[in-house]
């Protein structure tokens, strides 16, 4: 059973940054296309940004420009930098694995147990 875990979460003030990590264990990352999706209160699951294998990568129109997907495939390790924090950001934020195409969405293989992430004053 492949196995993913978040970390980097946290408080930060509006116009802050965070940047999320992802390890991967007992599978080899770059077989598969990596995304993070977010779940704010009371709201359904949100694709966030997706890397394919490839390193092309997506993102939702809501964190263009200020959030930066990556992967270091020797390391087994996946980020999203945070940058220009909203309040709207605010949400647990999951790190998740899928064979078969890569675009914004929160339909995923596997998952993470997520990481919180806070953006207030």
């Amino acid at each position: 059973q492949l196995q993913l875990v978040e970390s980097g979460g946290g408080l930060v003030q509006p116009g802050g940054s965070l940047r999320l990590s992802c390890a991967a264990s007992r599978f080899t990352l770059d077989d598969y296309h990596i995304g993070w999706v977010r779940q704010a209160p009371g709201k359904e699951r949100e694709g966030v940004s997706c890397i394919s294998r490839g390193g092309s990568t997506n993102y939702a129109d809501s964190v263009k420009g200020r959030f930066t997907i990556s992967r270091d495939n020797a390391k087994n390790m996946v980020y999203l930098q945070m940058n220009s924090l909203k309040p709207e950001d605010t949400a647990v934020y999951y790190c998740a694995a899928r064979r078969y195409g890569c675009y914004v969405s929160p339909i995923y293989d596997y998952w993470g147990q997520g990481t919180q992430v806070t953006i207030s004053l």
